[in-house]
């Protein structure tokens, strides 16, 4: 530092001495006698001579008879000398500028070592907690993000190629190994907790979430624990949730009603001994309150606690049971993994799978096995609506992982019930009435088809609902009323594939979209024509009430619309026309919107037509104008698609 000092003062002296040789040399002012100006003026030549004559230093020159242009040019040649001077004095101290240099240098590398001295502290309190206190104080907690942040900056030092590097290095290598050999402890025990009897391992998993930050600091600087952590994890859970699973579904089976429909169960066939009561298989009677909302998504059951009081449930309830203890488990199951091992999208779904997987497997075997031999369509149809509530439920969680499972289970069961309704419809085909013995006058072989109509009415309005709860998410009326009428339009030809024309379920969806389809042209039309529209609709009330007189000076509106329409409505109804053909995925179900949008726009315009003629407007001369309806109805046609 003396030597800093020593270079600074020998500097400052040379930059003094530059300063006197400049001060030394007097500047001549010469004003006014600077004849090189642009503001020179002949006319004032003699204003500016008196006026110079009195200068101290003119008249000081004028005494002693000195020659002004040779003194100019000794001036110069002064100023020339004292720059030569001034280089030499530079080259002179050349060797003390370029130490000052060096040692200013050297300065930057003393701040350097200054930070690295407080990072050195800090590592050392680092050093004490890390080593000595548990994971789980807060202080370790803190210490583990300043050591974090400590790794971090060695990092930075050695980018730099720093010397201090090696010296922090060192130190911060030992306290990240102890750290992480702390971690590691801590977090396979909490793991290895899940694996006691009747441990409940949402205990431990809630410690796990309050130090997450464990697992980051391990994926950080220790991807390799990190990865032995995440691989302990997925076979522990995967061997929890199997066994678990297994053992429930096991168990429940056992409080299943004892007596279950076989092949000779179906409505043509004369009773057997199989069932003692056929009215479980046919009959829907209290078998729909598993739907309920208080059922669906009620407490699972306790087989045990079911064993013990005898208790028997229809196969729905069981299924309901097991799987809603899978929506719960799953969708926790995933939130813990999105949060603690800090993944998303399809990364959060992989390591799901991995952990889930096997159980989930283990379900659709059963599920299979179960459905080979089940003939209850009821109990089919029931599970299928709870699947479907099921995967809703999860949608509004936001919990993607289960979907595709939910459509492998409903792929499962669709086509088991619509093999056993053939097989009862196949056998009422089949059946001669004079080999069913003795008749009665009691109701007979209509129980099951009026419960199937019962679950099917439910089918359809849950659908419907759902559609409107999904159209609900746009938020435009336009998009809305799209969506719901393609959704209509396929719906209904599926059904129309299927059943009669004249079903209930055919006309009921007929009524919806014709509904939606009108409220949609009003939707379109109003843009480019609801000046006119809003016109005819509040002229006709007003006929009706006689009072039409009101809107009589209504002229300029009327104008308006009149010409408006007439020079615009041509590229409004195409432009129209091309937006319906982009908005409908079946090209029929657009033309004909088309169709009712046109025919819609020539009733409204007849409208206006007769509006105008009655006697409080027959004055107007913008009448004349309109557009003949017969040519509009003309014109009109040559927009229509042809398909």
């Amino acid at each position: 530092m003396h030597s800093i000092l020593m270079a600074c003062s020998e500097l400052t002296v040379c930059l003094c001495r530059l300063k006197s040789d400049f001060e030394a040399v007097p500047a001549p002012n010469l004003g006014d006698l600077d004849i090189t100006t642009d503001e020179f003026i002949l006319d004032e030549v003699d204003i500016h001579i008196q006026a110079n004559l009195e200068d101290d230093l003119v008249k000081e020159a004028l005494k002693t008879g000195v020659d002004l242009r040779q003194y100019s040019k000794q001036v110069e040649t002064e100023l020339q000398r004292i720059e030569q001077a001034s280089i030499k004095d530079y080259i002179k101290e050349s060797q003390n500028i370029a130490s000052l240099h060096n040692q200013i240098t050297a300065c930057d590398s003393i701040l350097e070592v200054s930070a690295f001295m407080k990072n050195c502290v800090c590592v050392c309190v680092c050093f004490s907690v890390i080593l000595d206190s548990p994971v789980t104080e807060q202080e370790f907690l803190e210490q583990l993000h300043e050591l974090n942040s400590k790794i971090n900056y060695a990092k930075e030092l050695s980018f730099r190629e720093t010397l201090a590097c090696s010296d922090i290095q060192d130190i911060v290598d030992r306290l990240k190994i102890k750290a992480v050999s702390k971690i590691r402890e801590f977090i396979l025990q909490k793991i290895y907790s899940f694996r006691k009897p009747m441990t409940n391992y949402q205990i431990p998993q809630n410690t796990l979430l309050k130090f997450r930050f464990f697992y980051q600091f391990l994926l950080a600087n220790e991807r390799t624990v990190a990865k032995e952590i995440r691989d302990e994890y997925v076979d522990t859970m995967s061997k929890i949730y199997f066994s678990y699973f297994k053992s429930y579904s096991g168990r429940l089976l056992k409080v299943q009603y004892e007596d279950v429909a076989d092949k000779d169960d179906l409505m043509g066939v004369e009773d057997t001994p199989s069932l003692k009561s056929r009215n479980t298989i046919f009959t829907l009677g209290q078998r729909g309150a598993v739907l309920s909302p208080a059922e669906l998504e009620g407490p699972i059951l306790i087989p045990h606690a079911a064993q013990r009081g005898d208790s028997r449930y229809p196969y729905e309830t069981l299924f309901r049971s097991q799987y809603y203890a899978l929506l719960d488990n799953g969708c926790r199951e995933f939130l813990f993994l999105s949060d603690f091992f800090m993944v998303a999208g399809n990364s959060a779904l992989d390591l799901f799978s991995s952990i889930m997987g096997k159980t989930l497997s283990m379900f659709l075997k059963n599920l299979s096995t179960y459905l080979s031999d089940c003939y209850d369509s009821i109990a089919v149809f029931l599970c299928i609506h709870i699947i479907l509530r099921f995967r809703a439920i999860t949608a509004k969680r936001n919990i993607p992982a289960l979907d595709k499972y939910w459509e492998a289970v409903l792929e499962l069961l669709w086509p088991r019930f619509e093999l056993i309704l053939e097989m009862n419809i196949q056998s009422i085909r089949n059946t001669d009435p004079q080999k069913l013995g003795v008749l009665d006058t009691r109701p007979h072989y209509t129980s099951l088809s009026s419960s199937v109509q019962v679950c099917l009415r439910k089918l359809s309005v849950e659908v419907e609902n759902f559609v409107l709860k999904m159209a609900a998410e746009f938020p435009s009326r336009r998009d809305q009323l799209i969506f719901l009428i393609n959704n209509y339009d396929m719906m209904l030809g599926v059904l129309m594939e299927r059943a009669a024309d004249d079903s209930k379920e055919v006309e009921g969806f007929q009524q919806l979209l014709l509904a939606r389809t009108q409220e949609f042209i009003e939707e379109i039309l109003s843009p480019p024509f609801g000046g006119m529209i809003a016109f005819v609709k509040e002229s006709e009330a007003l006929m009706e009430k006689g009072q039409l007189d009101k809107l009589r000076t209504d002229e300029a509106r009327i104008t308006q619309l009149v010409r408006g329409f007439s020079s615009s409505w041509k590229q409004s109804v195409e432009a129209l026309s091309q937006d319906v053909m982009r908005s409908f995925t079946n090209f029929k179900n657009g033309t004909s919107i088309i169709q009712g949008a046109l025919t819609q726009l020539i009733q409204y315009y007849h409208g206006f037509h007769k509006v105008l003629s009655q006697p409080t407007f027959r004055s107007l001369a913008v009448r004349s104008e309109l557009i003949n309806l017969h040519h509009l109805m003309v014109e009109v046609k040559k927009h229509k698609p042809n398909f």
